[in-house]
Order: C-alpha cells, then sequence, then structure tokens
C-alpha cells in the first residue's frame, strides 16, 4: 500500500468538503500553489468564467486531467486538489512523480455547471457528447489544451450515481475505471491496451483498501465522448468514475480512495511499471449493474394500505443554499427483489420501524 489514511490526513486540503465546489473556491486555492506550479487562464465559460490549467513536473511523461467536465461530479476535484496539495510537499512520492512526469490539470472544465450544480453547461449541452462537433467554449478550451500540449495520458474524471453496484454482488461501486473503445467493435489497440493495464495496476491497489468495490464501467463507444475520442487519437485515456461508499453520501471517503488511485497511476506511468500489469486484469474487474437504490422499504404497506409491497428511493441532489440537499424521493413501488439498498428497513420489524419514523423522508412515504 503506498500510503495508508494517517499520511492521507496530513495532505487533504480541509477547505474542500461536501459535494458542492465552485471555481471561486479552486482559484483561491490554486493561488496559495508555490512558483513550481504554474497556473494559467485557458479559456472561458458561456458565462464568462475562468478555466485554469496549472502544470507541473518536469519529467517525459505528460498526463493531462480533468473534473467537473460534468458540474455536479465534484468527488475527483477534491482528490486532485489533495493531489496538489501532495506535490508540493517533499514527500519521496511527490519527489518522484514530478521527476518522472510533468502534469497538467484542469480542476474544473465546466464552471457554470459548477456554480448552478447541473450535469450539462450554460448552454444545457453534455460536454461529454460534444467531443466531435465541439460546439461549446469549453470543449473547445479542452481540445485547443490537448492538441497544445500534447499528453502521453489522459485521466477523465467523473462521479456516477449511487445506483451502481459491482458485478452481481451487493457492493457499492465506490470507484469505477473504463478503458474507452476507440472504435464500435470495441478493438484493443495500443492506446486501449495501454488504459487496461494502468486500470489494473489501481485495482490492485485499490483491492487492498476496498475489496469488491471496484467496478468496470460500460464500453459501448461513442465518438462524441471525449474519452473515446481521444482514444482514437492514439492517446492511452482512463475515465475515473467516483462513486458511493457506505453512509459516505458526501463522499469524502471515495475521494480519498481516487486520491490513492491517482498516485498509483502516476508513479506506474512515471516508474514505466505500466507492463508489469497484463491487460487481461482489466477484465477480471467485474462490470457495474444498476442494482442499488438509496432506501428500500420493506412491508411498505404497513405505512400506508395503497403501498402494495416495497418501496424504494432515490436521493435527488438538490442545490439549496451553497450546500446540497439530498430529497428522498420514491423511485419504484412493487417488488425489489434483486435490488439493493443501501439502507434497508423492514416495516414487520418494530425496530427498524420506530427507525424508520424518524427519517427526513418519513413525511414523503405518508403523502
Amino acid at each position: 500500500m503506498l500510503m495508508n489514511h494517517a499520511t492521507y490526513s496530513k495532505f487533504k486540503e480541509t477547505t474542500f468538503k461536501g459535494r458542492y465546489v465552485v471555481n471561486e473556491q479552486v482559484g483561491d486555492f490554486l493561488e496559495t500553489l508555490n512558483s513550481d506550479f504554474k497556473v494559467e487562464i485557458v479559456g472561458y465559460s458561456v458565462e464568462q468564467r475562468l478555466i485554469r490549467a496549472v502544470t507541473m513536473g518536469t519529467g517525459t511523461q505528460k498526463v493531462l486531467m480533468w473534473s467537473q467536465m460534468h458540474g455536479n461530479e465534484s468527488t475527483t476535484t477534491k482528490a486532485i486538489l489533495d493531489l496538489l496539495k501532495l506535490l508540493q510537499s517533499d514527500n519521496p512520492l511527490a519527489v518522484s512523480i514530478l521527476k518522472n512526469c510533468t502534469l497538467k490539470i484542469i480542476p474544473i472544465l465546466n464552471p457554470d455547471g459548477a456554480e448552478a450544480y447541473t450535469r450539462v453547461n450554460a448552454n444545457e449541452v453534455d460536454l461529454n457528447r460534444d467531443a466531435q462537433e465541439r460546439s461549446q467554449p469549453e470543449s473547445k478550451v479542452l481540445r485547443d489544451v490537448y492538441e497544445s500540449y500534447q499528453p502521453d495520458f489522459c485521466f477523465n474524471m467523473h462521479d456516477q450515481r449511487t445506483i451502481f453496484n459491482v458485478g452481481n454482488s451487493s457492493n457499492p461501486a465506490t470507484i469505477s475505471f473504463l478503458a474507452p473503445s476507440h472504435d464500435a467493435e470495441r478493438t484493443i489497440s495500443n492506446s486501449r491496451a495501454i488504459s487496461m493495464q494502468l486500470i489494473a495496476a489501481m485495482n490492485t491497489e485499490l483491492q487492498e483498501l476496498i475489496p469488491g468495490q471496484i467496478g468496470r464501467y460500460d464500453d459501448g463507444f461513442n465518438a462524441n465522448c471525449v474519452g473515446d475520442t481521444f482514444q482514437m487519437l492514439n492517446t492511452p485515456t482512463v475515465l475515473f468514475e467516483a462513486g458511493h461508499f457506505p453512509e459516505d453520501y458526501e463522499r469524502e471517503k471515495t475521494r480519498e480512495y481516487i486520491f490513492y488511485a491517482l498516485l498509483k497511476a502516476l508513479l506506474c506511468i512515471g516508474e514505466n511499471e505500466i507492463n508489469s500489469y497484463p491487460q487481461q486484469d482489466y477484465f477480471a474487474i467485474p462490470e457495474n449493474k444498476k442494482l442499488f437504490f438509496d432506501v428500500i422499504i420493506k412491508n411498505a404497506h404497513i405505512i400506508d394500505s395503497s403501498y402494495t409491497k416495497d418501496i424504494a428511493i432515490l436521493y435527488a441532489e438538490v442545490l439549496e443554499e451553497q450546500k446540497i440537499i439530498f430529497q428522498a424521493r420514491i423511485q419504484k413501488a412493487g417488488c425489489t427483489e434483486g435490488y439493493f439498498g443501501h439502507s434497508t428497513y423492514d416495516c414487520a420489524n418494530e425496530n427498524d420501524f420506530s427507525a424508520l419514523k424518524k427519517q427526513s423522508f418519513w413525511n414523503v412515504l405518508q403523502s
């Protein structure tokens, strides 16, 4: 294991917590970086917010990473800031990375979406479906940075919903990875093979920390997706998906595991260890399935006779006064056999029923 929790805690940027992370906060943090970190404005969003990039390191291996392409996916941004804090230190892992790699990071590609806490940008366009047309200023910024920087590796950083489990198990997909396809046949090009090996390396590290909680994302080809496009351009590209860890809706634990994944990937690249990890180990990672609800309530007819059997709830993430509120919404009524709940209550159990009545969503169940 490269780093333990106690050591990580020394580098966690504590001014960032929760799910709402916006451009102004990140800009303030970037101003604290020392002169070895080059911060530049690489473009502007639809609403003329700054899009910043920070470059560091002197190594020959060039890595480009970007986060919050979807404005409401901020977990990886927090992990990136923790990484930057580590890289400012004299920790031997930081020294190795900066000696062997040069990193260019765009912490928030979609600052308008981050401000409004939406997936899309201010023109209501999903930037991860705009890689070919590049109709949006943010899409053009990313492509311009890619073409001018000519990276050897790309890291495309995202969050995924709480619905994902790993394979057929009841384990949440706390982190998922994807080596994007470069054609409709999903063939394995040289760049895609390298992506797979790099994911296998990160999976080896993470299995020691969260065994059984790493998934493999669907590899259906879509040329409009940025990862697929960069893979088509023969740049090894990895999609990171930050998911749910039990009782961690603020995603502070997931943030830590993304940090470890980034650390492993960069060391693996810098120390030329990618070929130590067989390509087939990527396929040993179980595929994601969508079998989770946030809450499952069994025997719901005890609450209200209009319910036939069970109720399944998903939380909607709602921005209120610069904080994300998780609002319960009934997603399914009926049999929930074969599904899992991050929380489960059986109304036929007195203790469960008593605990359920204390939950903030109790009124939703009675309406």
